[in-house]
Order: structure tokens, then C-alpha cells, then sequence
């Protein structure tokens, strides 16, 4: 039990001093490369060629930025490459890469910096850093869901201009990788490129790398989320078109309901929303339409019942007009309703028929002159009345329930009417 004890404590010195004797050989070759650049700084001349390339993890998270540039004072002899270690990155002039539009961003360092420098033979430095950048892109959404964005990636160098340093992607677009296989929650990558451009600032012109990528809004989540539910909710008012008219509180349940829920919807819809208020989006269009459409079904109700009852109103008036009728009928008097003028009645009595023939004509002789005075008058009253009598003719309906048999068809009608102008427009202009 001793002797392998005594072994396996010989087996950790001994790595502990291979591990000793290799940095003791790395920070030999470190401190002979940190003497020539700083006896060699002056010796560049030109711009410095910068070469970038990424690799994306996620639409709001850079995985990696590697860029390469060659630097003459780091050349020696031999083929290798020597890895160094990224927390001696101050020994080693690095270029000034930032990104303008980004809003929050951090360097990894879990367990240390993730950085990567590498020097090759003739002098060609690759340095490799993992950062997670937010970066800002101005979107269009008054098409939302149904958008379609173009966002950029900037990366530019901070105190280098034109004349120090020069910016190129290593490969081209195919400089960019990990968009082709990203899969994300509400987008899709559609397509990307890049572009080398400079920045012009009031110090001088400075250089520029863009990528240029399109997103597709996944539209699936949002037509089970929202849209579908907003249909539902339209279709359910429409059964109060096939309830009778008699049954108040189950019609009147079916619109109130309806609408308090689409409220509801449109209020939770709107807490997922971003916040754009500038914007009246897609989304915002069609959930007004369906609310119209469901408060829609609620007053036609609302009128069909106030003419129904107005219906029952006028018959009722016709039912004692003939009862009345029936029961003067032994008495001998007879009531006449004049359509014209529904409130005026006359009532002739056979037995003092000629007696009340006498009084008309008499009154009508009385009468004539004043109408003879007045004729003008009387023409206007008439026309007015004539033209209330028409105004009046247009808003009452003689059946009722007309209003719900031709609800059945206009509704459903108009409704899909919108949704194929709705679709078209957002999806295809």
C-alpha cells in the first residue's frame, strides 16, 4: 500500500515538470518576439492587411470574430506556428475592431478570456476572440407578422484610418459561416452577403466590413396564437343570426361574451407585441377587423330586436282596432281608419246620418274661405308631410326576421371578402 503511494506522487512532480520546463520554453520564445517587435516597431510600412471571418451561433449572438493580418516583426524561421496564449494579447499589437451599432456586448471569459492568437512562420498573426454582441436593426413592421427585414453587421476600426490599416472579408461571403444552418424561433435566414465599405467620420475616413443578412418572420406561431382564435371568436357571433329573436338573454350572452373576449385577446396580443407605436401593424388591422365584425353582430341584433318590437307594436294596434270594430258592430257604429291620417277618425251613426251630413256641410262652407286665404300654407304643410311620410317609409322593415335571414349571408359574405384582400396585400404586395 506504501509503494503506490510513493508511485503516485512520483507521477505528479514528474508532469509538473514537463508542464514547468514547457512554459519555461514558451515565455523564452514570448520574450524574444516582444523584444523584436519593440525593436522593430518602425520598420512597417504601408497599410496593414486585416482579414476577418466569422462565426455565428445565433442572430443576436456573434460566436466568434477571427482575423488575420501579417506583421513582418513577428517573422522566424522554421515552419511552425506557435499558439500563444491569449492572456499575453498585450505583448502583441492587435487592430482596434469594434461594432458600431451594437447596443450591449461582452467577451467570454469563462474559464479564461476566449481568445485564440497564433503566429505563423512568416509573420501572419490569427487572432480569434468569442463575444456576444445586441446589435440594433431598424425594422419596417407595419407588415407584422408577415415581415421581412434586412439588418446589417458593422465592423469597423476605431483609431486605424485608411492609411494605417485595411479591412477585407478572407473569403468572401463564404467568410460568414453558421447562417446557412441557424434555426431561430421567429426567423429565418433567407439570404445573406458582404460588402467592404469605409467609414466617414469627421477625423477621416476609416475602414468598414459589412454583412448583410434577411430575415423571414416565421408567421406559422402567430396564425395559431392569434389569428385563428380571432376567426373562432368571429364565426361564434355569427350563431346568434340562427337563435330567435324572442330569446333575449341567450343572444344577448352570445354578443357580449364575443366581444369582451376578442378585447381580451387583443389585450394579451398586444403585451407580445413589440413596441412600436408609430406603426399600425398587420396584426393590429386584422384584430380591428374581427372586433368590428363581432361589435358588428351585437347591433344587428341590437336593431332587429327594436324592430321586432315595433312590429309587434303595430300589430297589436291593428288586433284592438278590430276588436273594437267587433264589438261596435251591434251598436251600429262603425270606426274608419284613414291610412293617410292614422290619427284621425271619423265615426258615422246610422241612425243620425243626415243630422251629421248637415254639420260637415256646414263646417266645410265655414272652412272655405279660410282655405281660400291660406292656400300656400297648406300646399307646404302637405309637401313636408308627404316628405316626413317617405324619410319615415325607408326605415321600417315589414318582416323582422328578414334582418337575420339576410345577416346568415352578408356576414360570412364580407368577412371573407376582407380576409382576400387582407392576405393578398400583406403577404403578396
Amino acid at each position: 500500500m506504501r509503494g503506490s503511494t510513493v508511485n503516485y506522487i512520483i507521477l505528479i512532480i514528474s508532469i509538473l515538470l514537463l508542464v514547468i520546463s514547457s512554459n519555461q520554453h514558451q515565455q523564452h520564445i514570448y520574450n524574444n518576439m516582444s523584444t523584436k517587435m519593440s525593436t522593430a516597431a518602425s520598420t512597417v510600412e504601408g497599410p496593414v492587411e486585416i482579414g476577418m471571418s466569422l462565426d455565428i451561433a445565433s442572430i443576436d449572438a456573434i460566436s466568434e470574430i477571427n482575423m488575420r493580418w501579417r506583421d513582418s516583426r513577428l517573422v522566424f524561421p522554421g515552419n511552425e506556428s506557435v499558439s500563444v496564449d491569449g492572456r499575453l494579447v498585450s505583448l502583441l499589437w492587435i487592430p482596434d475592431t469594434f461594432i458600431p451599432d451594437s447596443k450591449r456586448s461582452f467577451l467570454h471569459d469563462v474559464t479564461v478570456e476566449n481568445r485564440l492568437i497564433r503566429i505563423f512562420s512568416n509573420g501572419t498573426v490569427l487572432y480569434a476572440l468569442r463575444i456576444t454582441a445586441t446589435i440594433a436593426c431598424n425594422m419596417d413592421l407595419t407588415k407584422y407578422p408577415m415581415d421581412r427585414q434586412v439588418c446589417t453587421l458593422q465592423l469597423e476600426s476605431w483609431g486605424y484610418n485608411l492609411q494605417d490599416v485595411v479591412f477585407y472579408w478572407t473569403r468572401g461571403n463564404d467568410s460568414v459561416k453558421g447562417l446557412d444552418i441557424l434555426r431561430l424561433a421567429q426567423y429565418s435566414v433567407e439570404s445573406y452577403y458582404t460588402s467592404v465599405s469605409e467609414a466617414v467620420y469627421e477625423t477621416g475616413n476609416y475602414p468598414k466590413l459589412v454583412l448583410h443578412f434577411a430575415l423571414r418572420r416565421n408567421v406559422l406561431f402567430f396564425i395559431l396564437e392569434t389569428y385563428v382564435p380571432s376567426i373562432l371568436l368571429v364565426v361564434l357571433s355569427w350563431v346568434s343570426f340562427w337563435i330567435s329573436q324572442s330569446s333575449v338573454p341567450a343572444r344577448t350572452c352570445i354578443g357580449v361574451t364575443t366581444v369582451l373576449t376578442m378585447t381580451t385577446l387583443m389585450m394579451g396580443a398586444r403585451t407580445s407585441l413589440p413596441n412600436a407605436n408609430c406603426f399600425i401593424k398587420a396584426i393590429d388591422v386584422y384584430l380591428g377587423i374581427c372586433f368590428t365584425f363581432i361589435f358588428g353582430a351585437l347591433l344587428e341584433y341590437a336593431c332587429a330586436h327594436f324592430y321586432t318590437m315595433q312590429h309587434h307594436t303595430i300589430e297589436d294596434l291593428h288586433r284592438d282596432l278590430l276588436r273594437e270594430l267587433h264589438e261596435s258592430s251591434g251598436n251600429g257604429s262603425i270606426p274608419i281608419v284613414n291610412s293617410t291620417q292614422p290619427n284621425h277618425s271619423v265615426e258615422i251613426n246610422s241612425s243620425a246620418e243626415e243630422p251629421t251630413e248637415q254639420s260637415v256641410n256646414s263646417d266645410t262652407k265655414n272652412n272655405g274661405g279660410s282655405k281660400e286665404k291660406m292656400p300656400v300654407q297648406g300646399c307646404g304643410l302637405s309637401s313636408v308631410k308627404d316628405a316626413s311620410r317617405k324619410a319615415a317609409s325607408i326605415f321600417i322593415v315589414e318582416n323582422p326576421h328578414n334582418i337575420d335571414r339576410h345577416a346568415r349571408t352578408v356576414f360570412p359574405t364580407a368577412f371573407l371578402f376582407v380576409n382576400i384582400l387582407y392576405w393578398l396585400y400583406y403577404l403578396f404586395l
